[in-house]
C-alpha cells in the first residue's frame, strides 16, 4: 500500500494514485498538471518523513476542473441600533486526480 500525505491549500490530505481531491484553487501548468509537496510518504512498512528524502518524491496530479463551493451567508446584527450587514461568499476550488507518486 503506497500513499502520501501532501500539503495543499493550508491543509494536509492523504492521497493515493487515483484519488480525487477538492482543494483551494491552484494553478496548473500548460499540460494541466500540478505537483504537490509531500509531508509524509508510506510505502508498505517503510515510512518516510525526513525533509531531504521527501525532496526526491514527487506527487503529480491532473486538474479535472475548477469549481466554486457552496454559498455561505454572513450576517451581522446589533440589537436596537439598526445595524445589520449581510454578505455572501463562495470559495474558489479545484478538483484534482492523483496520477503518480514517485
Amino acid at each position: 500500500m503506497v500513499y502520501a500525505v501532501v500539503r495543499a491549500g493550508g491543509r494536509q490530505e492523504k492521497v493515493e494514485v487515483g484519488t480525487v481531491v477538492v482543494l483551494d484553487r491552484i494553478a496548473a501548468d500548460k499540460n494541466g498538471n500540478v505537483e504537490l509537496a509531500p509531508v509524509l510518504f508510506v510505502d508498505g512498512d517503510k515510512i518516510t518523513h525526513d525533509a531531504k528524502a521527501l525532496e526526491k518524491i514527487k506527487v503529480v496530479a491532473e486538474v479535472l476542473n475548477d469549481e466554486r463551493g457552496p454559498k455561505i451567508v454572513i450576517q451581522k446584527f446589533k440589537n436596537k441600533t439598526g445595524y445589520k450587514v449581510r454578505q455572501g461568499h463562495r470559495q474558489e476550488l479545484t478538483r484534482i486526480k492523483i496520477t503518480s507518486i514517485n
